[in-house]
């Protein structure tokens, strides 16, 4: 992988696959550049340039203590610096999110493609206290701790589903990404309630959602499709449960930026 170097000096890790116009990708939670791989092999093969990254404190990126959701904007613009300056944003999850809240702040985005973002408009929002609890577990290196509460309490997974994650064998892969558990319910709690300068961006804005998600994620992608002038709702059938479907939307961003 690449390093970028983002302002606070953070190294941020990303890789680039393919050639043509550049189709940054930013992850959601609890995942890295290599969950994003179906996702930069759909998009390489509708003649793209996938770029993939390690968001801070996460995989072979760095991290600063005590970092907040603008440093993550800076990762990101540092990212798109990297490649060119000029790039379409795909997000999915929180990295929906962070694409969104970065567009608004002047981050330089083509065309941004939101991914079932978990906007909540203030509506059922996690324990203020949340994301000092996860700290402290991590601090405490009791990593599985912040996990569990992070999935239980920010994601909104049922218990049993959380039980059986933590019974899997994918378990332990989730450890080593316990801080970045804090800086995603940071960053989800400070843009819950989208900024009128998030509602106003320029750039062209796809939402995208399945049919069968997390009814969180199907009000909050409706609700912002509709508080955006312009912005374009795609539900794409293919995506199953909060799953972006790499070849389907590959297709939704190839029919928009040709």
């Amino acid at each position: 992988m690449r390093t970028a170097t983002s302002a606070d000096g953070t190294p941020i890790a990303y890789d680039v696959t393919g050639d043509g116009p550049a189709v940054v990708i930013v992850n959601g939670a609890m995942s890295t550049a290599a969950d994003a791989g179906g996702l930069a092999e759909a998009l390489t093969d509708a003649g793209f340039r996938a770029v993939t990254w390690d968001r801070r404190a996460r995989g072979a990126s760095g991290d600063v203590r005590g970092s907040t959701p603008d440093r993550e904007v800076e990762d990101l613009a540092a990212v798109i610096d990297a490649v060119g300056g000029d790039a379409a944003v795909l997000g999915h999850s929180s990295g929906a999110v962070l694409a969104l809240v970065a567009a608004s702040r002047g981050v330089p985005i083509r065309a941004l493609f939101l991914s079932e973002p978990p906007f909540r408009f203030g509506v059922d929002e996690p324990a203020d206290d949340l994301a000092d609890r996860l700290q402290r577990y991590v601090d405490e290196d009791r990593p599985d701790d912040a996990i569990v509460t992070f999935q239980l309490e920010s994601v909104g997974l049922p218990r049993e589903m959380v039980e059986g994650i933590r019974a899997s064998d994918q378990f332990a892969a989730l450890l080593p990404l316990a801080q970045s558990t804090v800086y995603d319910t940071n960053l989800v709690r400070e843009a819950s309630i989208p900024t009128d300068e998030m509602l106003a961006v320029t750039a062209p804005v796809t939402i995208l959602r399945g049919e069968q998600t997390f009814p969180i994620l199907l009000t909050a992608a409706d609700r912002l499709a509709e508080a955006m002038d312009g912005a374009e709702l795609v539900v794409v059938p293919e995506s199953v449960m909060h799953r972006p479907d790499p070849a389907a939307t590959a297709r939704v961003i190839k029919e928009r930026l040709g």
